[in-house]
Formats: structure tokens, C-alpha cells, sequence
């Protein structure tokens, strides 16, 4: 696809994501209250989608309890502040092996669970996105794989279709995206779809720019993606994704900081990001614009 910088860009803001940040900075939010006040600042400052994960109130862990999802849904939605909830459905298909010789049984960290119970928290919740991510990924934690089969993921995508949600496909490598036009091509995921490049997650695409743009190259044509990247590399790739035709997500699942040796929060992310968008002379969109462009719907949960 041709490349030609995106001067109407939505910013997406992740509030805490699933790493273990929660003791790396005092600021990474953990209750449903502090989740959902993060999601209203970070639309406050400009976010127009607020990306999602849940934690354990008292350690911080990452949770999949679907009561902690409906809190933070139901503060979100009550609040003067519009924006769009993205919800992840990514937790539940982590495999951890044990060492070289014996790598089975699996080992402690292993969750893994079905399509439906996946999915329990979005079809409770409503949201206008959740997240589907496209594929199968060593990750950088010893022996974690994060595991998502064909099988699971065509499941999955039916699901969030009759849902009524809008799935936006998780791309860690070119890979993910060849199965997510798949996806398509057997109508489990509508065309155009919603694309996030998930750049210099270790061991997926590393977050050189070569990369980025074969990442793009590969984006069919008419499909809406947006791109991040990782701790300090997050505010160049606010203006590497807009120059090259996509939209921007930050926030501190991604990065911790402001400045060097400087905390952030999330509002101030966002508020740097629509800083170097602006004086690219783009206009951020609103949460009410990005429903109209992507066909989604506002609804409560049930």
C-alpha cells in the first residue's frame, strides 16, 4: 500500500496493560476506581480510546476477573467524559514449559482457558473494541508463549462478531498480519479491518523503521492500523505511525516515562503525543469521530 502521512489521527491511550510495572512506578493504576480514572484523564487529555487490562486491586497482578472489567466499564461509561473502550481478550492463553529436558507438565504461570471464557468480560461489558491478537509469540519471559491457534483465534473472531464488537487484531510480526487477511478473506473478521502494529516486543518485530514499514506494506489496503512502540521509543513512533499513514497508541503499558528519571502518568502521554501530532499540523480526532469512521457502537453493559 502507498505510504502518505494520516493529518486525522486518533490516539489510543493503554492504561496499564498485563507486564509486571506494577511496582516500577507509583503510577501504574491497579484498582477498577484507578483504571477507570486514568481511561477519563487520558480522554481528557486527547486519547479518543482507552485500551484496557485489569489487575488484582491488592498485588497489582494482572487479572482476567470479569466483575473487575464490569467496574471499570461501569465508572468509564457513568462519567461526563466521552471515549471509546478498547477491552483486551488476550489473557487466558499463556503457556509456560518447563526447562529443555522436561518440558511438560507445564509449568506455574500456565493459564490457559477456553474461547468463551476469553470472551466472558466482552460479551458482559459491551465495549465498542476488544482486542484479538493474531497469532502465536515467544515471548522475552524465559520459556512464555503466548499461545493463540488458528483454531482458537477463528473461534474467537466468530464470537466477537456475534458480539457485535469491532476486533482490533493484535500484530506482533508480518506473520499476524497474513492470518488476520485471512481472517477476512473467510469473512470472520470484516473488511476493512482495525489493525494495531505491535513494534519491538521481544521476540516479534523489532521496531527499526525497515520493519515498520514492511509491517505497513503489508496492511491490505483500506484497513485502519495504528502502531507503537516501547519505553523510550514510544514518543518517536507517536510521529513514525502518522508519517506513515497510520494513527498512534501510548500510555503506560508500553512506557513509564516522561523524561529521564521522570515518572509519567498517563494523561501525560497523551498530552506529549498530541503535542508532536499537532505540531505535525494533524488534528486529533474525537471519541465521537472514531465511532463514525470505524461503524462503532456505544452501548452500556448488560
Amino acid at each position: 500500500m502507498p505510504l502518505a502521512m494520516n493529518r486525522e489521527v486518533f490516539v489510543t491511550c493503554a492504561v496499564t496493560g498485563s507486564g509486571q510495572t506494577q511496582d516500577r512506578s507509583r503510577h501504574v493504576p491497579r484498582t477498577p476506581d484507578s483504571i477507570a480514572a486514568d481511561c477519563i484523564a487520558a480522554a481528557r487529555a486527547g486519547a479518543a480510546v482507552a485500551h484496557v487490562h485489569v489487575r488484582d486491586p491488592e498485588s497489582g497482578a494482572p487479572s482476567r476477573d470479569p466483575a473487575l472489567y464490569r467496574a471499570v466499564v461501569e465508572r468509564v461509561r457513568a462519567a461526563e467524559t466521552d471515549v471509546v473502550l478498547n477491552l483486551t481478550a488476550g489473557m487466558g492463553g499463556d503457556l509456560v514449559l518447563g526447562p529443555p529436558d522436561t518440558p511438560l507438565p507445564p509449568a506455574g504461570g500456565t493459564d490457559m482457558i477456553g474461547a468463551e471464557a476469553r470472551l466472558a468480560h466482552v460479551a458482559d461489558c459491551r465495549p465498542e473494541i476488544c482486542t484479538l491478537d493474531c497469532g502465536t509469540m515467544n515471548f522475552s519471559e524465559n520459556d512464555y508463549v503466548m499461545t493463540n491457534t488458528p483454531g482458537m483465534l477463528r473461534d474467537m473472531a466468530a464470537r466477537i462478531r456475534d458480539l457485535g464488537v469491532r476486533p482490533e487484531v493484535e500484530c506482533f510480526d508480518t506473520g499476524h498480519l497474513w492470518f488476520a487477511s485471512e481472517l477476512a478473506r473467510e469473512g470472520l473478521l470484516d473488511d476493512p479491518a482495525l489493525v494495531q502494529l505491535c513494534m519491538g516486543v521481544p521476540w516479534g518485530a523489532p521496531n527499526d523503521l525497515s520493519t515498520l514499514l514492511a509491517m505497513v506494506g503489508a496492511v491490505p489496503e483500506g484497513w485502519t492500523w495504528s502502531a507503537f512502540s516501547l519505553g523510550r521509543d514510544q514518543m518517536a513512533y507517536v510521529a513514525a505511525a502518522a508519517l506513515a499513514g497510520g494513527n498512534v497508541r501510548v500510555g503506560l503499558e508500553d512506557n513509564l516515562m516522561l523524561d529521564r528519571g521522570v515518572l509519567a502518568t498517563n494523561a501525560q502521554l497523551v498530552e506529549r503525543a498530541v503535542g508532536i501530532l499537532r505540531a505535525m499540523g494533524c488534528r486529533i480526532l474525537s471519541p465521537g469521530e472514531v465511532r463514525n469512521r470505524l461503524g462503532l457502537e456505544k452501548r452500556m453493559p448488560r
